[in-house]
C-alpha cells in the first residue's frame, strides 16, 4: 500500500489527477478498511489529487482467495456511508452498479455516494469473477435510476466536468 500511495503522490505532484479505490469483502478486517481510508484521506490532505473514491466489492468466483461469498447489501451500503463520513476531503464517492447491482447503487445515492459509475458497454473483469449484473445499462436506465432516487442526473467527463444535466 505504501508504494501505491507513493505512486499517486508523485502523479499528483506532477499535476495528474487520479481515483482512489478499495477492494473490500475478501480477507481484510474492518480495521484494515479504516486504515486504508485513513491513508487515502491523509494523502488527499497533502495533494488534493484524488477525484473520487471507489469502493469495489470483491467477487469470489474464479479467484484464488479463500472466500466463498459475495459481500452483503448491508456491507456495501455501510462501506459507502463510512466513506462519505470519513473521506470528508473527497468530493466524489462512487457506487459501481456492475459490482453491487443497479438497485443497490440507486440506494447508495442515499448512503453517501454521489456518482453511479457508469455507462459501460462490455464489462468482463467483474463478470469473469461471478458478477450477476448486466454487462451494460443504457443511459436512459441510469437516468431513471438516479431520478427515482430523488437525485439529478448529470453526464460528466472523466474529470468531473459537466457535459449534460437532466431536469
Amino acid at each position: 500500500s505504501g508504494r501505491w500511495l507513493e505512486v499517486h503522490e508523485t502523479a499528483h505532484g506532477l499535476g495528474l489527477r487520479s481515483n482512489a479505490t478499495m477492494l473490500y469483502g475478501h480477507i481484510e478486517s474492518l480495521e484494515d478498511r479504516v486504515d486504508h481510508m485513513a491513508r487515502l484521506r491523509d494523502l488527499q490532505d497533502r495533494t488534493g489529487g484524488f477525484m473520487a473514491f471507489i469502493p469495489l466489492a470483491y467477487h469470489p468466483e474464479n479467484n484464488p482467495l479463500p472466500v466463498d461469498t459475495f459481500t452483503t447489501g448491508l456491507d456495501d451500503l455501510r462501506t459507502l456511508a463510512v466513506a462519505r463520513l470519513f473521506l470528508d476531503n473527497f468530493a466524489n464517492i462512487k457506487t459501481y452498479w456492475i459490482m453491487v447491482s443497479e438497485k443497490l447503487s440507486q440506494l447508495g445515492l442515499c448512503f453517501g455516494a454521489n456518482d453511479i459509475d457508469g455507462t459501460v458497454v462490455r464489462e468482463r473483469i467483474t463478470h469473469d469473477a461471478g458478477g450477476l449484473t448486466p454487462e451494460h445499462l443504457p443511459q436512459d436506465e441510469l437516468v431513471r435510476l438516479i431520478t427515482k432516487a430523488g437525485r439529478r442526473p448529470i453526464e460528466r467527463s472523466t474529470t468531473y466536468e459537466e457535459i449534460r444535466a437532466w431536469q
